[in-house]
Order: C-alpha cells, then sequence, then structure tokens
C-alpha cells in the first residue's frame, strides 16, 4: 500500500484524497481543527500539536507528502515543526502548494512559470520565501520537490451561488482587473498526474483556459439562478475590507500550458462557464 501524507489536509487536499484512495492509497492529514472532516475525506487525521510523535512517524513512512499548509505569521508551519523529520525523509515526490500570487500584478499581462517572481502583496511575498525555504532543503537533502502554483480556487461549497442567493453578492469593477482561476477537482487532478510521473524540481502553474473579469463571473452565475444581475460597484469607492481589496492589487493572465505539454492533463473545467454549470448542479 502506497502512503500519502498530506501536511495540511484542507478544501483542496480532499478532492486529492478521493482520488488516491480510489487507487488503493492510504492517506493520512494533518489538522488543526475537526478530524472527522478528514474521515469524511477518506484519510486518517492526525492533529498537528498533540500527534507530532505519530506525524514525525508519518513523513518518515511516506511514499509522498504534499505540504499545503500556507505560511502562518512568516513562518512556513511545516518546516517550522518538522524540518528535522523531512530533512530524513524518502518520498518518491514531494508537493508544494504555492500561489500564482508569487508573479505580483502585471496589469493584466501574461506570465508562466519563467516568469520573474514579484509579488507585490504580503501574502505574495510570504509564499516566494517559503518556496525558496522548501528549495532549499529539497536541494541540500536530495527530495524530489515540486511546486504548484494554484490561482483562485473554487469548487463545491466555494461558489458564488450561495451569496446570490442571499442577496450578499457584489459585483465590483476595477477596469483592466484579470483573474485566474482553478476548480479544486482539477487542481487534485493535476497533482495526481505529477505523482504517476514525478520531475523533481519542477513548478507548475495550475489554472484553467479563461482569465476573466471577476464581475463577468458573477454576473454568469446569477444569469445561471435567473436572478437579478448586482448593480456594479466601482472599485476606487467600494466599502471593502483591507484583505478583500488586496485581493484586487493584482491583475495578470496566468499560462497553464505546461501541466498539458508536460502531464498530459486534459480540464474537466477549462473555464468558470463549466465550472459553474456544474457546480449549480450540486448545488441547486
Amino acid at each position: 500500500m502506497m502512503r500519502m501524507l498530506v501536511l495540511g489536509h484542507g478544501y483542496t487536499a480532499g478532492f486529492l484524497t478521493a482520488l488516491l484512495t480510489a487507487e488503493g492509497w492510504q492517506v493520512t492529514g494533518t489538522t488543526r481543527g475537526d478530524p472527522e472532516r478528514l474521515r469524511a475525506a477518506g484519510a486518517v487525521p492526525l492533529l498537528w500539536h498533540s500527534d507530532s510523535g505519530a506525524i514525525r512517524e508519518a513523513i518518515a513512512k511516506a511514499d509522498a507528502i504534499l505540504a499545503s499548509a500556507g505560511p502562518d505569521g512568516g513562518r512556513d508551519p511545516a518546516l517550522a515543526d518538522f524540518t528535522p523529520d523531512l530533512a530524513r525523509a524518502k518520498p518518491r515526490w514531494l508537493g508544494y502548494l504555492s500561489t500564482t500570487g508569487v508573479y505580483g500584478d502585471r496589469d493584466g499581462g501574461w506570465v508562466d512559470e519563467s516568469s520573474e517572481l514579484t509579488p507585490s502583496t504580503r501574502r505574495g511575498r510570504e509564499r516566494v520565501v517559503a518556496e525558496q525555504a522548501w528549495q532549499a532543503l529539497a536541494a541540500k537533502h536530495d527530495l524530489p520537490l515540486h511546486i504548484f502554483r494554484l490561482a483562485g480556487i473554487y469548487g463545491p461549497g466555494r461558489g458564488p451561488f450561495a451569496k446570490l442567493r442571499a442577496g450578499t453578492a457584489r459585483r465590483i469593477v476595477k477596469p483592466g482587473q484579470i483573474f485566474s482561476r482553478i476548480h479544486a477537482a482539477d487542481i487534485a487532478q493535476v497533482l495526481l498526474a505529477s505523482i504517476r510521473a514525478p520531475r523533481p524540481g519542477a513548478i507548475y502553474n495550475v489554472c484553467d483556459d479563461a482569465p476573466s473579469p471577476p464581475e463577468d463571473v458573477i454576473a454568469h452565475a446569477a444569469e445561471l439562478l435567473g436572478l437579478p444581475l448586482p448593480p456594479a460597484e466601482d472599485y476606487a469607492t467600494a466599502e471593502m475590507t483591507p484583505m478583500a481589496r488586496s485581493f484586487y492589487a493584482e491583475s495578470k493572465r496566468v499560462s497553464n500550458a505546461l501541466i498539458k505539454r508536460e502531464l498530459g492533463v486534459r480540464l474537466i473545467y477549462p473555464d468558470y462557464r463549466a465550472g459553474l454549470a456544474d457546480l449549480i448542479g450540486t448545488e441547486a
């Protein structure tokens, strides 16, 4: 039996767990929250702090390790707590989930995996630091690291429909603003394809084919529901939290050519229209 350990088993990891367990893998995941959520997803849960000994044992036995926990207060939690154990590990595959935020703002222009990292937000800068720390660990201890830079994640329970039905969805308009997105099921199939065909040192952008203005997504979702279009709000004057406003600080189009060319990935949801059509069928 092959063993996968997910350090930080959250929303996205649940989709990968389903694919792996269907192929006979045993998946163990760490959590700081409810272990029943992991059991429901098919993973063996370990609590981050109280089960630290078991986590160290799982690291030593893992055939594959996925680091999914993001930086917390400027520190990468997996590296902060388990660097010595990871340094001794012998997985066939090691993955780190990063973000396309490492590329920063490109005024709507295209980026690929070779583009310079110029983050313009604190979150993006922390991710660059984390990527570099994982790369340094991998280089020093010959670990088969793969980095996945994820676009904006959506999927069941993370679509716009609930807010539209509740009348709380907002259509913020910032001229020229472009986002890339990815359905969680497509993230999972990219990870599985990489696990099947490892290339240590690889970096992959994980996004769909259709970078689009965020207001277009809300408008299409409203149309699918047969609800009125939320009024347009000018980004410059709209009342928003600093966190919400920061998501509009970057505009870029992210290329996914490498996951198709190298991993043979054929996206299940190549654009937000396909993704929303599926979600409305499951969330109706």
